[in-house]
């Protein structure tokens, strides 16, 4: 009998955002492997003002495990919920592993990645498709963001239905493809 695959679950953290400790903790240190998208920005903390990491979208976050392996967490956890596939059946989000690898590597390597949810994204800042040569995303194919007025260049990475992200790229590093 076959053993499942892990797979990245695309899940929902329902716990306030200022909880001492949120389902990432505390799945990372269940020995998880687990990923959400951050962003910086500066609060005020005791009169000091610090700049820190929070996530993008306060509730998703992704999980790679397999389903037998993440259930029982989810069951001790209200507040830690699988999100659904619209119209199927109580079947789970998953993200495949090339396309969430790709994700994390592009927004982990990148100086200044900036995210939009999918609505955000028309047809009309889709720009010329390329390929990046060299550097930490080497051999990455997407589609240049176009933004009027911009300067810099910027690589579409996204996750399907839940995630839009555009990465910062040298102009150098860029080869147009047909």
């Amino acid at each position: 009998m076959d053993t499942p695959q892990a797979q990245w679950f695309a899940m929902r953290d329902l716990r306030r955002p200022n909880a001492r400790l949120t389902a990432f903790a505390e799945l990372t240190a269940a020995g998880f492997e687990t990923f959400t998208p951050l962003k910086w920005v500066l609060s005020r903390r005791q009169g000091k003002t610090e700049r820190r990491q929070v996530p993008v979208i306060p509730d998703l976050l992704f999980v790679r495990s397999t389903r037998a392996d993440l259930d029982p967490v989810v069951s001790r956890h209200p507040t830690l919920q699988y999100r659904y596939i619209r119209g199927a059946q109580a079947t789970p989000m998953t993200v495949p592993p090339t396309d969430m690898e790709r994700f994390i590597q592009a927004v982990t390597t990148a100086p200044d990645t900036r995210y939009y949810l999918p609505d955000e994204i028309t047809p009309a800042m889709i720009g010329s498709r390329v390929r990046i040569v060299g550097g930490p995303m080497d051999n990455h194919i997407g589609n240049l963001l176009y933004i009027r007025g911009s300067r810099v260049k910027r690589l579409i990475v996204q996750i399907p239905g839940l995630i839009t992200a555009a990465v910062q790229v040298s102009p150098t590093a860029l080869q147009l493809l047909p």
